[in-house]
Parts: C-alpha cells; sequence; structure tokens
C-alpha cells in the first residue's frame, strides 16, 4: 500500500484517480484510502445489455485512457492491471484509470527484474504468460489493446481459463511467434510455449472473429 500510495501522489491527471485522503480506523488498526466518486466502470457499461456503446463513444474512452497511460508512462510508472473494472467513468463521461495495487516504478534507462504474475489473465500478453522479466509500458498497451476490441465486440476478446489456454487464444488470433520471439521479448528459452499446432495471422481471422461477435 506504500508503493500505492507513493505512486498516487505522483500522478495528477484527469484521466487518473485521484487520491483524496487516508482515513485510519483505530478499532480496526485499519488503513483505508479516499478516492473521488466515480459513478461506473468500464466494464459494468459494456456488460449493459441495454447500452451499445456508439463508434464516437468508443473513441472518447480510448483516447482519455491513451492519454491517462502518457502520463504515467512518462512519470516512469507501470501500471499492470489495465482492464475495464479498472476504468472508472463518472457521469460526465470522464474515464479515470484506478487501482494502482500492481503499479511501479521503473526507468527504461536501468531496467530491473520484475514480476510476469501481474495483470489479470485475460489482458495479459504473452511476453508475461511466458515468464519474461524484463519488460516495459508494451504490457500496458497490450492490455488497452484487449479492452479497445472489447469495446467494439461487447466482451473480453480472450477470455482464457488457463495460462495453457490463453497463451493459445492469443496465438490463434494474432498467430504462432516468430522464432526470434524469445530474444526480442527476453523471454527464457525454457519458458518458450510452442503449440503442437503452428497459427497464421490473417485478416481473415479478425474479420471472422469480429463477425461471430456482432
Amino acid at each position: 500500500m506504500a508503493r500505492e500510495i507513493n505512486i498516487l501522489r505522483r500522478l495528477d491527471h484527469p484521466n487518473i484517480i485521484k487520491l483524496e485522503g487516508i482515513v485510519t480506523s483505530r478499532v480496526s488498526q485499519s488503513l483505508y484510502l479516499v478516492f473521488e466518486y466515480m459513478e461506473h466502470d468500464l466494464s459494468g457499461l459494456i456488460a449493459n445489455p441495454g447500452l451499445k456503446l456508439t463508434e464516437p463513444q468508443i473513441k472518447c474512452f480510448v483516447q482519455q485512457l491513451l492519454h491517462g497511460l502518457d502520463h504515467c508512462h512518462n512519470n516512469g510508472v507501470l501500471h499492470r492491471d489495465i482492464k475495464g473494472s479498472n476504468l472508472l467513468i463518472d457521469s460526465n463521461g470522464v474515464l479515470k484509470i484506478a487501482d494502482f495495487g500492481l503499479a511501479i516504478s521503473y526507468d527504461p534507462d536501468n531496467p530491473q527484474p520484475l514480476t510476469s504474475r501481474v495483470v489479470t489473465l485475460w489482458y495479459r500478453p504473452p511476453e508475461l504468460l511466458l515468464g519474461a522479466t524484463e519488460y516495459g509500458v508494451a504490457v500496458d498497451m497490450w492490455s488497452t489493446g484487449c479492452i479497445v476490441a472489447e469495446l467494439f465486440t461487447g466482451k473480453p476478446i480472450m477470455p482464457g481459463r488457463t495460462e495453457v489456454e490463453q497463451i493459445h487464444k492469443i496465438f490463434k488470433l494474432c498467430g504462432s511467434p516468430m522464432d526470434d520471439y524469445c530474444k526480442k521479448s527476453k523471454v527464457p528459452e525454457t519458458a518458450m510455449f510452442k503449440p503442437q499446432q503452428q497459427y497464421r495471422r490473417t485478416r481473415s481471422s479478425w474479420n471472422s472473429f469480429l463477425s461471430s461477435s456482432e
């Protein structure tokens, strides 16, 4: 919690949740973080059967998400858990990135080993699924891409139940990785998972996926 508080105090942006204060309880000896009030979260809006987001609304939400992430990354912060339930929206349509419990400070010029056990499974990039410990802003951007697709389809695009199933879903949709993927993504050679079936990345696979989601 101390790390989360420190990170939140460093960030000041209209698309990042504002920490209003800290409250302690003498009875339970607990510490509570107090944030500004937000009426909705993005997952709730997407799951609402009576609500169909328009393309301009989707663009507006994505733009705000990117602005917030840009501020995080420019201030040396990786969120590491971008998902719909962590994107809060007020009654005026303002989106704010919340829940920095897995966030961490990083220096792109001096990378340090980090845990790969971050990011909720459905939004976790392949390099983390394969055990990479050297990574940067790309992990947040992968999750953002999953959110963009989810906004258009109305449901998570790769809802895997296990890490193995998740990596299969990624390869099936995006194609199997190239032979030099391990080296470029700094994935340990011993952790590289190669499915028996090789998947090809094609535009038709994306089109068929989007058509089946409509």
